[in-house]
């Protein structure tokens, strides 16, 4: 009896002493990223079986158990995985909102500076010092748009590195997982007890993992873990790695691209693959922000550009030259063509070169197509041209709309028309070949004033090259408006004397005459248009009401008023037209004329929707992200609850196992003291 008190004595105060070790280890570790508290388990030991019953023989700690819960972790590694990804997105989304929206950094300061100075050269377009501040302020405008992208491009570069390093970071935890599985594959076998504080480093490696990349773990009967990304992308099997890779992508070398290794070669991922963590939202934020960003900026940039060289392509300058003349300067800015990458795999066999061209500004004099002025179709998107075997296809990236058709040309036509840009390949692309398109992408980077018109500002085609007149000797009220000049307008027109004749009594009153034989007359009355072609004479009879409007060879008139017989009236060169401001006139309506996305947005109004939904995305997701970061505060503390330390409540341990302790060492003093008696009496 006494033998087994003592037994059972020393069996609680071993016990009480691993309570006490496992608590001070608690306390410990109270700070310790990922430690789960533990706690002993202790069962009875197997008791002697006597005639009088069965006698305990005490207890033992059978495992120290690790407080810890699968579900509760997943949550919180959930949670985690996407407050890592809104919280890398809107870091940087914020960055583009703050320059979009900043009035010193921002583009429309810029834009309504420079058509102030296309206003200053309106009221006084023999002035070369306006024209001077006209062309000051349109390269402050066009270094706007160039710092615009210069910061866009930093963007660019600061995602691509944070990828690279992000990437890395995966694949050394990765590594370090596989190597900690090993190490509880080799304790657990050993002893058959859970490797607490081995598990609790790997768990702690899954959390940081997921605030990288979302990924999701199992259990091998030998304890290690499975890890899994994407839709069951393997990333840690037991004790073996798949590494991630970061590299230029095969569709455009400027952008690093997540992929996985895979011998020596690299399988590029899709970047919908990967889900959560800050890698997503570095992805996310360049796909959905930071493209269209540099996307609509560049449209901005070559709509301007492109519209704004049309009308001054229809005026005359200081110099009296105008379109068709030697010397006369088209162009006001100038603007590269679009970006076109060649994909990495394409066939090396054909060596196809695929080249993009912007079209030119349209016109419609229809208020309700483009507002009576100049615009372009571009779309501020990316496209896809790949050819199938047989068929071209082209993808609008944005919507992923398709056109396809066996003919290039036929394909390169409809874009021109609908989309703002064409294309051709030579040679002849291969079967399989893909070209990334992205017709504005540079537009910011690339425009600039023309180089002869920044040394000369008298080539600002202000005025407009025809005049017209009404005979000193008219008897009736008729007026002939200012002369418009329209697209197709060439000098030649002009130097000829038109003459408008009115003969009463006659079908066809108005006669037009001195015209280049075979010209084609419009004229529209109550808006009816209808045509007549000049004889060989260059003349033309048509009939006439006060409000029509003539034109011909890209010049229009409209003639209003009560005609007398033989009034006439005279369109001749503009010869000395140094004041003449009509074109520049025109010029400044672009600012509010519906210049852009088919003729349906003005450029400010296009840059106020761009910074408008840059704006809106970064209050969505700052919204997203406190609400994330809510959710994911509350899983910790519902995780925390079970695994967490409480100082209080391992303060109240120390006391119970001491206590505990204390009891058992009584008992076996008690026991030791009866065994001296026994021993005693036995003497």
């Amino acid at each position: 009896m006494t033998t087994t008190l003592l037994t059972s004595a020393v069996s609680g105060m071993l016990a009480a002493q691993i309570g006490l070790q496992t608590t001070q280890h608690n306390i410990s570790n109270q700070t310790t990223a990922g430690y789960n508290r533990q706690r002993i388990i202790q069962s009875t030991n197997v008791p002697n079986v006597t005639g009088y019953g069965f006698i305990g023989q005490g207890t033992h700690v059978s495992t120290v158990e690790r407080m810890y819960d699968r579900f509760l972790s997943e949550q919180v590694n959930t949670a985690q995985a996407s407050a890592s990804s809104l919280d890398s997105y809107y870091k940087e989304i914020s960055q583009i909102d703050n320059m979009l929206a900043d009035a010193s950094s921002g583009l429309s300061p810029s834009l309504e500076n420079f058509f102030t100075g296309v206003k200053e050269v309106a009221a006084n377009p023999a002035q070369t010092s306006s024209r001077q501040t006209m062309l000051s302020n349109a390269q402050a405008l066009v270094s706007r748009y160039q710092s615009i992208d210069s910061r866009l491009q930093e963007l660019y570069s600061g995602v691509n590195d944070q990828l690279v390093t992000q990437v890395g970071t995966v694949n050394s935890y990765a590594q370090q997982i596989a190597q900690i599985n090993q190490s509880i594959i080799d304790a657990q076998a050993s002893t058959n007890q859970p490797a607490n504080d081995l598990l609790d480093q790997r768990d702690q490696l899954v959390a940081n993992l997921n605030k990288l990349i979302s990924v999701t773990t199992t259990v091998n009967t030998d304890g290690s873990y499975n890890v899994f990304f994407g839709t069951g992308q393997q990333l840690v099997v037991g004790t073996q790695i798949n590494t991630l890779t970061a590299a230029q992508s095969s569709a455009d070398p400027s952008r690093i691209a997540v992929g996985m290794a895979n011998g020596t070669s690299i399988q590029e991922l899709p970047e919908s693959l990967i889900s959560g963590g800050s890698i997503s939202g570095l992805l996310k934020f360049r796909s959905e922000a930071l493209d269209k960003t540099a996307n609509e900026v560049g449209r901005n940039a070559a709509s301007l550009a492109l519209t704004f060289n049309a009308q001054n392509a229809l005026g005359q300058d200081l110099l009296g030259r105008s379109s068709g003349d030697i010397g006369f300067t088209a162009d006001f800015f100038t603007l590269s063509q679009p970006r076109v990458v060649a994909n990495s795999h394409n066939s090396t066999a054909m060596n196809a070169v695929v080249t993009a061209q912007l079209t030119a500004a349209s016109y419609s004099a229809d208020p309700a197509v483009g507002g009576g002025n100049f615009y372009t179709k571009l779309t501020g998107s990316d496209y896809r041209l790949t050819l199938d075997g047989s068929n071209y296809t082209l993808v609008r990236l944005s919507d992923n709309k398709q056109w396809t058709d066996t003919n290039l040309q036929n394909l390169s036509d409809t874009i021109s028309a609908s989309e703002g840009f064409s294309f051709s390949a030579s040679p002849a692309m291969a079967s399989g070949d893909s070209f990334l398109i992205q017709p504005t992408r540079e537009g910011a980077r690339n425009v600039a004033v023309n180089a002869a018109v920044a040394s000369d500002v008298r080539l600002i085609a202000a005025g407009m090259a025809v005049k017209t007149a009404a005979s000193t000797s008219n008897s009736g009220s008729g007026k002939i408006s200012a002369a418009t000049i329209l697209p197709g307008y060439s000098s030649a027109i002009a130097a000829n004397n038109v003459s408008l004749k009115y003969t009463a009594g006659s079908a066809t009153p108005l006669q037009i005459s001195n015209l280049p034989a075979n010209t084609v007359v419009y004229y529209t009355i109550d808006g009816v248009t209808s045509s007549v072609t000049a004889d060989a004479s260059g003349v033309a009879d048509f009939t006439y009401k006060s409000g029509m409007t003539i034109t011909y060879g890209g010049v229009s008139v409209s003639l209003s008023g009560n005609l007398s017989d033989n009034d006439t009236f005279t369109l001749s060169k503009n010869a000395a037209g140094v004041s003449d401001s009509r074109n520049a006139a025109l010029l400044l309506k672009l600012q509010t004329q519906y210049t852009m996305s088919g003729g349906a947005t003005s450029f400010s109004t296009a840059y106020a929707q761009l910074v408008s939904d840059v704006g809106n995305k970064t209050n969505q997701a700052s919204v997203m992200l406190q609400a994330q970061e809510s959710l994911l505060e509350q899983s910790q503390s519902a995780r925390d609850a079970l695994s967490g330390v409480n100082l209080d409540e391992e303060a109240s341990n120390l006391i119970k196992f001491q206590q505990a302790y204390q009891a058992s060492a009584k008992a076996l003093q008690i026991g030791t003291n009866l065994f001296d008696t026994l021993i005693g009496i036995m003497r």
